[in-house]
């Protein structure tokens, strides 16, 4: 043992008299026992894209974020063996996909159907499904009116560690819910909840919020980027071997985005997002990662005394102050995940007193709108180099395809020349930088939703032309900007 003859071992003298002669031999024992604590290590990891790092930095070498890398430091976990390898039997085996049973998945119906179709039809056994949204905007309500609805189905769990029993009830019984049989939990630590979890066996548990919870294996604060990252990833371990569904509720920051390691939403099956424009009764629930069905997928709720209630047609709502045409308004289709829904769109153009122009959007892209009026500018004719320009979309919602770009720049343009469309006709079709005019996706479908709705024309791209007439919709094709400034006025 050179250890014992190590000049620089301060505690050698002190171990060999304390062991009367043996030290050499205890030691060696010692060592190969396996029971020695290894040494916490403290690693670095980015909170955006999940990259771990051997040292802190300010920006993350992989995805070029600033101050995303924070610390972890996990627990020593004693016993270890230190001659741990990759030696060890698994229970898995590999297996070709042709064998695999193409079974499709049994799903779980909630009874709420804008909530449903968010999830691509129900919940599935085992998934976990992660919903943020502001404080206040009604998570915990909703949640509440599932496992109302599916106590009948299903064994559920709730699991609060932001609220007393207390509150839940008065919430229930202020919504006018039976949930009287309800299993409920008040608990933080994730190792009770998953001991607990064991013993009731549940089918779904939803857990309000995982900001609240820590691991015991972690020493840091709960909520904190480390103490999220193993909590969440105790619970999907539980989830997918127990084969039950699991709801988390999390915070999100003042920029919108949930709180916490980004790694958390690559974790989870699901990432529903509750929105609302600020003053407004209604919500809206999005889903940007779904396993089991179609992303971007989007479900309209209105809030009133007795919970959420669902919107079936949220077209009439967003078109509801619509009432007689007006300069600068134009009603487009746009399509959210598998429905087409038709929008507002206002623009406001009047002369500007600035050296440099004002170009605001709301629920549109910036960057496109100044593309929108070079191209209006080049391929129309029509300057806006001294006029500030305002474009808005009615109702709070924000509209991320290119089909908006020709009833944008119809709005810009009636607004500029104080000239009104008529209120019966529909405009969608992407512009491109050479003034032609592009089919969009699924537009004979859009095509139906606002003939159901009760408009008479609809002024689209050539190639978006549909096979068969539409009844009570009068069809007008243009490809390129000229024809479409032309149809429209």
């Amino acid at each position: 043992m050179t250890v014992l003859n190590d000049p620089y071992c301060k505690k050698s003298t002190k171990f060999l008299s304390w062991a009367g002669g043996h030290g050499p031999d205890l030691l060696q024992q010692h060592f190969k026992s396996g029971t020695v604590v290894a040494k916490t290590k403290t690693t670095f990891y980015c909170t955006e894209c999940g990259s771990e790092l051997s040292k802190w930095a300010g920006q993350c070498p992989d995805c070029k974020t600033w101050n995303t890398v924070k610390e972890f430091r996990p627990a020593a976990v004693p016993g270890a063996s230190r001659k741990a390898g990759y030696a060890g039997e698994s229970s898995q085996q590999v297996t070709a996909l042709s064998e695999v049973s193409a079974q499709k998945v049994a799903r779980i119906e909630i009874g709420i159907h804008e909530l449903d179709r968010v999830l691509g039809g129900g919940v599935v056994p085992g998934s976990v499904i992660l919903i943020g949204g502001d404080p206040g905007i009604g998570k915990s309500t909703l949640l509440l009116q599932v496992l109302a609805g599916l106590m009948d189905q299903l064994k559920c769990l709730y699991v609060s560690g932001e609220e007393s029993l207390q509150q839940i009830n008065m919430r229930a019984r202020r919504l006018g819910l039976d949930v009287g049989t309800l299993r409920c939990l008040t608990e933080t630590s994730v190792e009770q909840i998953l001991a607990i979890a064991e013993q009731e066996k549940p089918q779904l548990v939803v857990i309000d919020s995982i900001q609240t919870l820590h691991s015991e294996q972690v020493q840091s604060t709960p909520g904190s980027v480390s103490q999220v990252r193993e909590t969440a990833a105790g619970l999907v371990r539980y989830a997918k071997q127990m084969n039950c569904a699991m709801v988390l509720v999390g915070h999100v920051t003042k920029e919108g985005s949930l709180a916490g390691p980004r790694i958390l939403e690559h974790m989870v099956d699901a990432v529903l997002y509750f929105q609302s424009d600020e003053g407004s009764r209604y919500r809206v629930i999005r889903a940007f990662k779904n396993r089991f069905g179609a992303v971007n997928e989007l479900g309209v709720f209105a809030m009133t005394g007795q919970g959420l209630k669902e919107v079936n047609n949220p077209s009439a709502i967003f078109l509801s102050g619509h009432s007689e045409a007006a300069a600068g308004s134009v009603i487009t289709v746009i399509r959210e995940g598998t429905r087409p829904m038709l929008l507002e769109l206002q623009a406001l153009v009047d002369e500007s007193h600035l050296a440099n122009p004002r170009r605001v959007t709301i629920g549109l892209d910036h960057s496109r709108l100044s593309m929108l009026l070079a191209v209006l500018h080049r391929h129309g004719g029509v300057s806006l180099g001294d006029q500030d320009v305002f474009a808005n979309v009615v109702g709070g919602m924000r509209i991320t395809e290119t089909g908006s770009d020709l009833p944008l720049i119809l709005a810009i343009l009636s607004s500029f020349r104080d000239r009104v469309m008529s209120a019966k006709t529909v405009v969608f079709g992407e512009v491109g930088l050479s003034g032609e005019v592009r089919p969009v996706y699924n537009g004979e479908e859009r095509l139906k939703e606002a003939a159901g709705l009760g408009f008479s024309r609809a002024i689209i791209a050539t190639a978006n032309r549909p096979r068969q007439p539409i009844e009570g919709l009068t069809v007008t094709t243009v490809s390129n900007l000229d024809e479409a400034i032309a149809a429209a006025f």
